[in-house]
This record gives C-alpha cells, structure tokens and sequence, in this order.
C-alpha cells in the first residue's frame, strides 16, 4: 500500500512555489487567493514558515523566501562537490593509516556521508555514501554540534530523545554537552563504540578561515587495532587532510 502523505507539508510547499514563480512576494491575501486555504490557515503557514527560516517577513503581511532555503540548496549542491574532492583524500588517508575514512556533511541533526575509503582488511561495519547517523553518538556528530549555532544546537538537544545504541552510547544531555565543549576546545573529536560495539572513530573539522566548518574528517576502525599511537597519528593526518581540505574547497585565502 502506498505510503499516505503530509497534507500540511504538501501546503508548506504548494506555498513555497508561489515565491518559484518569479514573484518577490506573496501575502495571506495571495494563499487564500490561488491555493483556496481560508484566511486563518494560510496565516499560520506564513508565520510557522518564517518561524522556521524558509520565509522572511518584509513588510506587514507580506513575505519573501529565507537564506534558509538558500543554504539547503547550497548544501544540496556541495555535498556531490564535497564527495568528489574529498574522495581522493580519503583514499590517501586510509592508504596512509590502514583504516577506514570518511567525510561528512550536517542536515538538521544527523550526519550524512559524502564520500569514504574503505581498507584492505577486514572492517565490521560498513558506511555508504548517503547513509545517515545519529549525530549524539558518532565522532562526527559531536564535531558538528561543537560547531553550529548556539540556536540550532539547542533546538537539537531540547528536541533530542537519546537511544542506547551499545552500553557506551551517551544518554543524557549534561554528559554530551560536556562531551561537545571538549571536542570544540581540542578541534577532534572522539566515539569508543557508542554506535557500534567494538567500533572506534576519530573525527576533525573541516573549517574556514572564519572558523565555519563546512565538512568533517574522520577515521574509525576496530577499536582492536587502535591504541594511543594510533590516534596520536590520526588525528596528526586527519587534521593535516583537513588543511588539503580548505585549501581545495576555497583556494589558499580560504574564503568566507
């Protein structure tokens, strides 16, 4: 049986379309107007889509589309960018310290995977390119909560119902907050299988010269074959793949 759909998302973006029109503006008056929504509902849309940052209030009653929009399709775009410069990188990386890589973007929560290497020998756990992990529980993840806004990741941890993935799993918001400081303070971070029993990852960021961090680094494997040498030196290369990174994505002045 198909899969019954989001009347109220469907709305959300039967409303966005009337801005990919070529129109600068739309109203209440509009939506009601060309949409046949009463005058009560298509206010709430307008307000609850400005409220998320997909609409901009320019004048009373009357709204344009938000950066917010702008920055998805940007994110849209790079990831197919990022994963064919990072692909390279990756497999020097993993050629480099003998284990799995991978590079990440973040979407509303979790993390997504662009591009990865994998190793000759074996490797318990498998990740794709478009595969999406919890953001709490991955070396990646607490990466790129070091990193949004204070906005955003509040909204995330307020929203956020923790699920112990292995007895390591972090579970409660004061243990992750302070997890996530130490990351943003040391500029790596860690996961000792809190996703995946047995599996270890370190993560870096990849930043510009504003310190935005536009991608993440990382390097995991079974936590087995990693020992304090070992991570001493992945971080040393990952942070070293980092700075390729930048440069590849920005050029040498590393641009905003």
């Amino acid at each position: 049986m198909a899969t019954q759909l989001n009347n109220s998302v469907s709305k959300a973006f039967d409303i966005l379309r009337l801005l990919g029109r070529g129109r600068q503006r739309v109203s209440a008056a509009d939506v009601v107007r060309e949409l046949g929504m009463n005058a009560i509902t298509a206010h709430r849309f307008l307000k609850t889509l400005e409220a998320e940052g997909a609409l901009v209030q320019v004048s009373k009653g009357s709204f344009r589309l938000g950066y917010m929009l702008v920055d998805l399709g940007d994110r849209a775009l790079e990831q197919d960018r990022l994963g064919q410069l990072m692909q390279p990188l990756l497999e020097e990386i993993t050629g480099d310290l003998k284990e799995a890589s991978m590079a990440t973007i973040y979407q509303i929560g979790m993390v997504v995977c662009v591009a990865r290497a994998m190793p000759q020998r074996s490797l318990s756990v498998d990740i794709r390119v478009g595969d999406r992990l919890e953001a709490y529980c991955t070396a990646h993840g607490k990466m790129w909560l070091a990193h949004v806004s204070p906005r955003e990741r509040e909204k995330y941890l307020s929203s956020l119902k923790f699920e112990a993935f292995t007895n390591r799993t972090i579970t409660a918001r004061a243990e992750l907050e302070e997890e996530i400081e130490l990351s943003r303070q040391r500029g790596f971070s860690y996961n000792m299988g809190e996703r995946e029993e047995g599996i270890t990852a370190i993560a870096v960021p990849v930043l510009t010269s504003g310190g935005r961090m536009v991608a993440g680094l990382s390097m995991f494997g079974p936590t087995s074959r990693i020992n304090r040498d070992t991570l001493d030196s992945a971080i040393d290369r990952l942070k070293s793949a980092a700075c390729e990174a930048s440069v590849l994505l920005y050029g040498k002045g590393l641009a905003e």
